[in-house]
């Protein structure tokens, strides 16, 4: 039961329990300052222009290199078809 719910899933992505608790509080943190970027932004546009969209890039692309069918592919948000008129 205790290798169910607390190994297996960090066994599947090849990690330690360590590694993959430090890995999800990292992206976690990263997408609360991210959103908390977003939020400040919404009231202050001059402020944080781009933090929240390179934050997202950021865990995207580390997302993407972490998997191995990914990780010689280009991000999506470099191809052209995912180039937007504005960002966030």
């Amino acid at each position: 039961m205790i290798t169910r719910l607390f190994l297996a899933h960090p066994r599947s992505v090849g990690e330690s329990y360590g590694e993959h608790a430090a890995t999800a509080a990292r992206f976690g943190v990263t997408m609360m300052v991210g959103g908390a970027a977003c939020i400040v932004h919404a009231v202050l546009p001059f402020l944080f222009v781009r933090t929240a969209s390179d934050s997202v890039k950021r865990l995207y692309a580390q997302m993407m290199a972490r998997q191995p069918a990914f990780a010689e592919k280009t991000p999506a948000f470099r191809q052209p078809e995912w180039q937007l008129d504005y960002e966030i």
